[in-house]
């Protein structure tokens, strides 16, 4: 498992367990060890039957994390997720114009390449189909990095390239969700091979709460796991999440397609932004489950 997250240690020995109980060994690929790991793997002194991968950077080809993920794709490994299905699942400004072809309700978007941004200007029909203010997004920012939620015009898309170069920018309609009992309906719902959690996720404070069984009858919430099962067919990804908020016109808007790399740190290492640890055990556990399923097969 490659490693450089913002994560407690909770997740790793989660995973560490099962794959000892599974009979698999483990090895966890920290900054302390990566070019060691990458030189032994480019020499074949060691090799890799399944690699979840927890940290490459996807905008950044020469980055030795994202360079290891490649090397053991190509040299046969299974990696959770494989890079080229990831990048083109991870990049918004690919995904957003499929999943809209593909009947998702997702934000009203502008997409402006790089090269066009400098002399990029806002027509009449733009601000009416984005409001005041707008949300704009790097294609292959994460983070928060370049993101901006109070944009109102061009000098806002220069701001956030300059916070971060990329290809492309999402100029989107800022959505804002219903209140339900004085929480915001915004939710992450997480997608592992197949099964799926849900999550309260305050979009203002970040704080992070399970979606009870009955919650999902009482706020009808099982739209949202279509939703993502639906995001998993079409973008042929495994492991991510999505950030789903719901609209006081009950319709549930898809705003952060996929989170490739989930956030996983833990709610009682951190109950401000961590994910209850309920849900990070089951995530790590069905993880280790679909590693045994692919060297099965």
């Amino acid at each position: 498992m490659t490693h450089k997250l913002d994560a407690d240690d909770f997740f790793i020995h989660r995973v560490q367990r099962h794959c000892a109980e599974a009979g698999l060994n483990f090895f966890l690929i920290e900054p302390l060890w990566v070019e060691e790991f990458l030189a032994k793997l480019t020499r074949g002194e060691l090799s890799i039957r399944v690699l979840l991968n927890m940290h490459s950077e996807h905008h950044a080809p020469d980055d030795v994390f994202h360079r290891l993920v490649r090397l053991a794709s190509a040299k046969g490994a299974k990696v959770i997720d494989p890079p080229d299905v990831a990048l083109a699942a991870f990049n918004k400004a690919l995904l957003h114009p499929r999943l809209a072809e593909a009947g998702f309700t997702v934000p009203p978007t502008l997409i402006v390449p790089r090269e066009q941004a400098a002399a990029f200007q806002l027509t009449a029909q733009h601000k009416e189909l984005l409001g005041a203010p707008f949300v704009i997004k790097p294609g292959l920012g994460y983070g928060r990095k370049g993101v901006l939620l109070d944009a109102t015009g061009e000098a806002d898309l220069a701001r956030s390239a300059a916070a971060w170069p990329d290809a492309h920018y999402l100029l989107q309609r800022r959505i804002r969700p219903a209140d339900v009992l004085g929480e915001p309906a915004y939710f992450r719902v997480y997608f592992v091979f197949g099964s799926v959690w849900m999550c309260w996720w305050n979009c203002f404070t970040d704080r992070y709460r399970k979606v009870e069984p009955a919650e999902v009858e009482q706020h009808n919430l099982k739209p949202l796991e279509d939703i993502v099962r639906r995001v998993a067919v079409l973008s042929g990804m495994n492991f991510f999440s999505s950030e789903i908020a719901r609209t006081e016109a009950g319709e549930n808007v898809l705003i952060d397609y996929v989170n490739d790399q989930c956030h996983l740190l833990t709610q009682s290492a951190n109950p401000q932004i961590g994910v209850p640890d309920e849900i990070v055990a089951a995530i790590a556990k069905r993880l280790v489950e679909a590693a045994r399923e692919l060297i099965r097969k």
